[in-house]
């Protein structure tokens, strides 16, 4: 099932995500309308919270928008943490399906080790780069109440001010469904 997308000010957003205990039939079934959605939306990560739902999960899927050899398909990550980064950093152009039509550049470190369970509960520690470490950086940012625009310098940020007032009054279209109050 495709869920509404929740947008800049909600307060959904700034809150900090709850731990997953364990798999359930819902559970399940929030992962496959997450992933629906994402891919409803031409998304490449989406946060649960973004879909109203205060819980530490995000599902990925960037093997159609990278061409890095050994990317894995769609990945589940419950309870991710990242446990160290990279010293170099990369810029990168981000948006986000709660902003919509905000894009900026971001420096965000190359590389991450991160630590997460996949929808089987199993536990993972990857160390990941590119495209992927940067989508994973982002979404967990989502997790902690982190949108990616308050990782630019100030005055990027007041650069994006009138985008996200539009944002935050629902002025802005899309093609696929916002959560509207």
């Amino acid at each position: 099932m495709i869920l509404p997308v929740y947008t800049y000010n909600h307060p959904v957003l700034k809150q900090k995500t709850a731990a997953i205990d364990d798999m359930t039939d819902e559970l399940n079934t929030l992962i496959d309308s997450m992933f629906e959605t994402m891919y409803n939306a031409n998304g490449i990560g989406l946060a649960g919270n973004q879909v109203g739902k205060g819980l530490a999960l995000t599902v990925i899927d960037i093997s159609d928008a990278d061409d890095e050899d050994g990317v894995d398909g769609p990945l589940t990550l419950i309870n991710p943490v990242i446990e160290a980064f990279s010293d170099e950093e990369e810029e990168f152009e981000e948006g986000c399906l709660s902003l919509p039509d905000l894009r900026d550049v971001v420096i965000r470190p190359e590389a991450i080790q991160v630590r997460f369970l996949d929808r089987h509960m199993k536990e993972h520690v990857r160390e990941v780069g590119g495209l992927l470490a940067r989508v994973m950086q982002h979404e967990i940012d989502h997790l902690n109440g982190i949108y990616f625009f308050e990782r630019l310098s100030p005055i990027r940020r007041t650069l994006s001010s009138g985008k996200l007032k539009k944002i935050a009054k629902g002025l802005v279209e899309t093609e696929y469904p916002l959560f509207r109050e």
